[in-house]
């Protein structure tokens, strides 16, 4: 089935409950070549010119889940949203980033997803379309939650962002040279308007984790009105604060004695190493936005 529009879309899915919708297809063929996943049919997504681009609206960008990564990576887009085209252009390699979309990476929503963390940072929403014309829009970290999931004949048209006009970075390590699969990301925005620090991180959790405390903390630090800097220590703690929220210590032993062996398991050396990654992302990341 291969829709025109986003009506015409939700009509072929209400149509086949058991259809799935494709866009460009990186994430559900790779499901469909491990044999996870036999969709019953396919509603494709290519057609709908509307989804394909962006327009502004009420101090937002309006971005159709149509949009590839590499049109999100071009030098247009990234003067609008940095981090999201930081995000595209480290989604793979050229064949992965000129067939995978926008709404793809939300709607799999794979751990490593790199729009993920930068789409929660940024606090955006959905807008759903739905059977006999219905709309609705969910914050996107409530879908990746899985607090609301899409209903029977529902499909993403549009994700809305907020334009805040402020800096913001996003950073990726991953487990060999070049694009490839995150073992962790950091997304961090500055809103000078509210004072605020946002930060995301990905693949280390089935969705992306706000550090909300270390948010709150380093944002008190910020001299707003000045320049903004702060010193490498404050950075450092910055760092260290998000990793750990991120990647706790274990819990004790229930029962356990303090100071006994129980009261305090290591974590394991993958563990550790990953909760360093997450911390210099972090620290590096603020950094970058603050410079």
């Amino acid at each position: 089935m291969l829709p025109s529009t986003l009506d015409e879309a939700v009509a072929a899915l209400a149509a086949v409950p058991a259809a799935v919708p494709v866009a460009g297809g990186t994430d559900l063929m790779a499901e469909v070549n491990s044999g996870q996943l036999r969709p019953a049919a396919l509603v494709g997504l290519g057609r709908i010119s509307e989804i394909r681009g962006w327009e502004y609206q009420d101090g937002h960008a309006v971005l159709g889940v149509g949009l590839t990564h590499a049109r999100m990576g071009r030098p247009d887009f990234a003067a609008l949203i940095p981090a999201l085209a930081a995000a595209s252009r480290a989604a793979g390699p050229p064949q992965i980033r000129n067939a995978g979309t926008l709404g793809g990476n939300v709607v799999s929503a794979s751990p490593t997803g790199d729009a993920l963390p930068v789409l929660a940072a940024l606090e955006a929403t959905l807008a759903i379309a739905g059977p006999d014309g219905a709309r609705r829009e969910l914050p996107v970290s409530h879908l990746l939650a899985g607090m609301e999931m899409l209903r029977p004949g529902e499909v993403v048209g549009y994700v809305r962002v907020p334009l805040l006009h402020a800096p913001q970075t996003f950073l990726k390590a991953t487990g060999r040279t070049g694009p490839s699969r995150a073992l962790a990301s950091v997304a961090v925005v500055l809103d000078p308007m509210r004072r605020g620090v946002r930060c995301a991180v990905g693949a280390v959790a089935p969705m992306p984790l706000r550090p909300l405390e270390a948010e709150r903390w380093i944002a008190s630090l910020i001299d707003w009105d000045g320049e903004r800097g702060l010193a490498p220590e404050a950075l450092n703690a910055f760092g260290e604060y998000v990793a750990m929220a991120c990647i706790p210590d274990p819990a004790p032993e229930e029962g356990a004695e303090p100071g006994s062996p129980g009261a305090a398991p290591a974590l394991p050396p993958a563990a550790l190493h990953l909760r360093r990654t997450v911390a210099t992302l972090a620290r590096r990341g603020l950094g970058r936005a603050l410079a």
